[in-house]
């Protein structure tokens, strides 16, 4: 290792740069103070005001926000009325929130492969894996870029299944010149810190469907309701009744996440605009490396990536990808894996999942590395993480 810190005199970041971070300025702070000053942390209007924000980017009819991500895949579910017995077709390569959104409501996940050139879901293993149980597909627009969108909601309309888009990558993405988010029967966003836009945690689920959204509001609050036209019992002898109609969670957002989030959705431009800097400098820098593959990006996605992956060509290195995800933290730049195929975890496997499922999945998890990408890193941040690869992969290669 010491011989890779010494290349031509570059020099070793002294400190590390890390694969995501979040962008919180005194904006942000100020939003956030400003509630916590008012008389509403939690069901005030700034939870309203972010559901019609939200609506206003996308060009989506209704948004409910919520506390996560995860949370926003389980109402979808719910809303979709995915239950025991039904199949939920998802990708294996995606944070396992996307697969466990269907144990929740006792389903089964079914994992189709992906398009080896993409990494996002394969419409043509979608339908090889329908079957009369196929209830729901969610599909994930993977490192930010948009899914085979048109090609997915065919699908689920000649079969009858309800198209959820999991979009915890593309908040800014736009497929066709159309915002991600008014597309899907639902569509997800999350809110995490390592996200495009962060309320610290959050999400959000919007639909285009009057009677998705009213099954969403319930989802993600206790099954509770105030509208007497709902009520079994109405009229109630007061402003303070309420009813619980079905069995729903509390996976309600707060106004602090949600004053946090809005004022981070004020620069959505900017977090878009740096992000692509940034994939275009990679691009032109690795894209001529035959140690590397890049992941291809379909005409129809204007992507903002969350992330960027590179594949190494282990075939063509004398390295593990162990040893040269080592080398690059020796560098000072860690790196992050993205993602293990969901069904190798252990949970999964003693359900039954066994590895093979998704031929195109495994072969690329092995040899994939996500690298350093987010708004506040400088130029030389940039260069850093450049410089490293290409040391790597000239004192690596066969």
């Amino acid at each position: 290792m010491e011989k890779l810190a010494i290349n031509g005199g570059y020099p070793v970041r002294q400190s590390k740069i890390y694969y995501g971070r979040q962008w919180i300025d005194e904006d942000d702070i100020r939003a956030v103070a400003t509630v916590l000053r008012s008389d509403f942390i939690t069901c005030g209007p700034k939870v309203e005001e972010l559901e019609r924000t939200i609506c206003d980017i996308t060009n989506a009819k209704y948004a409910v926000a919520v506390n996560s991500g995860t949370s926003a895949l389980h109402c979808a579910c719910l809303a979709a009325g995915i239950g025991p017995g039904d199949e939920v077709i998802t990708t294996p390569m995606t944070f396992a929130a996307s697969a466990n959104c269907a144990l929740y409501c006792g389903a089964k996940p079914v994992f189709a492969d992906i398009d080896p050139e993409t990494y996002c879901i394969s419409p043509e293993s979608i339908l090889s894996h329908i079957t009369s149980r196929t209830k729901a597909v969610v599909a994930v627009d993977f490192t930010g870029q948009a899914v085979q969108i048109d090609e997915i909601k065919k699908i689920c309309s000649d079969y009858g299944l309800v198209f959820i888009e999991d979009a915890a990558h593309s908040i800014a993405t736009n497929y066709k010149g159309k915002q991600i988010g008014c597309l899907a029967d639902m569509t997800c966003f999350s809110f995490h810190p390592v996200k495009t836009v962060t309320g610290g945690e959050g999400g959000a689920i919007l639909t285009n469907d009057s009677e998705m959204y009213e099954k969403l509001k319930l989802a993600h609050s206790h099954g509770i309701t105030h509208d007497e036209a709902l009520m079994e019992c109405a009229p109630h002898e007061g402003p303070w009744c309420y009813e619980q109609i079905c069995l729903g969670y509390n996976y309600r957002m707060t106004d602090f996440q949600a004053a946090l989030v809005l004022s981070q959705l004020n620069k959505l431009d900017l977090f878009k605009s740096r992000r692509k800097e940034i994939v275009e400098r990679y691009n032109s820098a690795f894209s001529t490396i035959p140690e590397l593959i890049l992941q291809k990006e379909i005409p129809e996605s204007d992507t903002c990536r969350h992330l960027y992956i590179i594949q190494l060509r282990l075939d063509k290195l004398s390295c593990t990808r162990r040893e040269f995800f080592d080398a690059m933290s020796a560098e000072g730049v860690q790196c992050q894996i993205h993602y293990v195929p969901v069904y190798w975890m252990p949970y999964y496997k003693h359900m039954g999942y066994e590895m093979g499922l998704c031929p195109n999945a495994e072969k690329m998890y092995k040899g994939i590395m996500s690298i350093p990408l987010y708004p506040k890193m400088s130029d030389q941040d940039v260069e850093d993480v450049i410089h490293a690869v290409k040391k790597l992969i000239d004192y690596y290669k066969l």
